[in-house]
């Protein structure tokens, strides 16, 4: 450990100006990422309490569609934006309406049931909801995977400019020249990994935590459709329906003599 810090002083010591200028912009990057990460992972602990609280009020709710008819929004929960999504859509189905007005309670009570393939939609809403919700999580996240990406890139230009610097001047100095050029030039390899390292635990963390809660989205959402399956839709059997003339066959026409009568036999009697 002390020759590893005497010899990133002794480099410090020697750097060259580009050196300090790929310095400088390892450490905006590194400033930036470790800010987007810290951001996301704030955001992702606010929105797990806030997935929690929806969870505890909606298996507390009497009725699957109670906190839509009461409206009680909870902030910062995809699980709230996944529902609210589903029970606007039943809603349709259900009244024709989207938004739950004054006579929405007793006409939903009169309501009768919606046909599976109107469930279908309401399972699209729910799929359209979970993929919004993912895409929200993920953002920026791409600005932390391309600092992961250009640092190491970053490191080595520096010590190629650097080793080439001093190849420069071979013929033209002492040897012992040569040390303080290739010092200066690791040095940027090492601020690199520094930035690198650090920044991609971080990152996989982030990564892990956010594939988590859309995995706890997609079971959230499976769960909501069975219940409101349960619940709202009529999977009753349809009637046949009534065959075709075709298969009927023509109907027979009577006779002539059934549609008139026997001449004969009225001459006769």
């Amino acid at each position: 450990m002390l020759s590893l810090v005497s010899g990133l002083k002794f480099g410090l010591d020697h750097i060259t100006p580009f050196a300090w200028g790929v310095l400088a912009l390892l450490a905006l990057l590194s400033t930036l990422s470790w800010a987007s990460l810290i951001m996301k992972w704030l955001l992702l602990s606010r929105t797990e309490r806030a997935n929690r609280r929806f969870l505890r009020r909606f298996h507390e709710s009497p009725h699957p569609l109670t906190l839509y008819l009461t409206k009680e929004h909870t902030e910062m929960s995809p699980l709230y934006y996944i529902y609210h999504s589903a029970a606007r859509d039943l809603a349709f189905h259900l009244v024709g309406e989207e938004e739950p007005g004054r006579s929405f309670s007793a006409r939903l009570q009169g309501a009768g049931r919606i046909s599976p393939s109107q469930m279908s939609t309401v399972q699209a809403a729910m799929e359209r909801a979970v993929s919004g919700s993912a895409i929200k999580l993920e953002s920026r996240l791409s600005w932390v995977g391309t600092v992961i990406s250009i640092s190491p890139l970053l490191g080595i230009m520096g010590t190629v400019v650097g080793l080439l610097d001093v190849f420069s001047l071979v013929g033209e100095a002492d040897r012992l020249a040569l040390v303080p050029g290739i010092s200066s030039a690791l040095v940027t390899t090492i601020a690199a990994l520094l930035v690198v390292i650090p920044s991609l635990a971080g990152y996989n963390v982030i990564v892990a935590a956010i594939r988590a809660m859309i995995v706890r989205m997609d079971n959230f959402a499976s769960e909501l459709n069975s219940i409101l399956d349960r619940h709202f839709v009529d999977h009753r059997k349809v009637d046949e329906s009534l065959p075709s003339l075709g298969n009927l066959g023509a109907p027979a026409m009577p006779m002539p003599s059934q549609m008139t009568g026997n001449p004969a036999r009225s001459t006769s009697a």
